[in-house]
């Protein structure tokens, strides 16, 4: 298994900016469909097993990132927290 903590500082960064980009993308696609299946009243089963899902694969993705260090943990936040502002930014621009 790779030591994540042995791979150089930029490499590893990066890796979790971008690793954090894929998990808040996922993340907030899985809320939009719970959102939806409330709204529509669809199966509430499903709506349990997306938010589980959603939550549980974020806190795995940090779980990763912390085992970089600190600092990849906080690129995996940043990059989480620009996947929401793009996908606010999409969502804004679909209901206009």
């Amino acid at each position: 298994m790779i030591d994540v903590a042995a791979l150089p500082l930029p490499i590893s960064l990066t890796a979790c900016f971008i690793g954090g980009l894929v998990l808040g993308y996922v993340y907030f696609r899985a809320l939009r469909q719970t959102a939806d299946l409330i709204v529509s009243r669809g199966h509430p089963l499903l709506a349990l097993a997306l938010t589980f899902g959603r939550l549980g694969l974020l806190l795995l993705g940090f779980y990763v990132a912390l085992l970089a260090g600190g600092l990849a943990l906080l690129a995996a936040l940043g990059g989480v927290l620009v996947a929401k502002a793009v996908m606010v930014r999409q969502a804004r621009g679909a209901v206009l």
